[in-house]
């Protein structure tokens, strides 16, 4: 008989020590494709802050005199560049959106600035980027979602509160990004 509790308390302790290390590694898996998804957002928003000098360069060379507009879009741009943490970085890039938003309403003052080859290759490149930005953003935040749901599940969350992990946070777009720009033109 002590040799069969002996036996079951061995399973047992298996069972835990099996159980702790399968889910201790799916968290670290789930937190590495986090960090993943993470990179690919920055790497985008890093090609989208590069592309924007030359479309300013160009708006200017036909619209010079809009220099509200080009201030904003640097101050954005500088913003996007420093930020840190994900609410940082949705709401500098929320900043930027709604700047690069009053920079094409300015194109639309300009018809030949439209016509010109090299800003609709720089539109199109920045309209590219735009796609590939929301794709990492939903990929983003799907990772998140699996990781969150993942670490507040049993018996997942007894794991994840021995390991000290917390939820992460969603990439948001700040709320004055679901606003409509307003240009003035002077």
């Amino acid at each position: 008989m002590r040799n069969r509790n002996l036996f079951l308390a061995l399973i047992v302790i298996l069972f835990l020590i099996g159980s702790y290390t399968y889910y201790h590694n799916s968290f670290i898996s789930s937190e590495e494709k986090i960090a993943a998804c993470w990179a690919e957002i920055e790497n985008n928003l890093q090609r989208r802050a590069d592309l924007i000098p030359n479309l300013v360069a160009t708006v200017q060379g036909y619209a010079g005199h809009e220099e509200k507009v080009y201030t904003e879009i640097a101050a954005a741009r500088s913003r996007l560049l420093n930020a840190e943490g994900v609410v940082a970085l949705g709401e500098a890039s929320s900043a930027l959106d709604n700047a690069l938003g009053r920079l094409l309403m300015v194109v639309e003052a300009y018809p030949e600035l439209k016509a010109d080859e090299r800003f609709a290759e720089l539109q199109d490149e920045l309209a590219g980027t735009e796609n590939r930005l929301s794709i990492a953003r939903l990929r983003y935040n799907e990772a998140v979602q699996a990781y969150n749901t993942r670490i507040r599940r049993l018996p997942g969350s007894i794991v994840a509160g021995m390991m000290g992990l917390e939820t992460k946070v969603y990439f948001q777009s700040a709320a004055a990004a679901r606003e409509v720009p307003k240009v003035e033109f002077k």
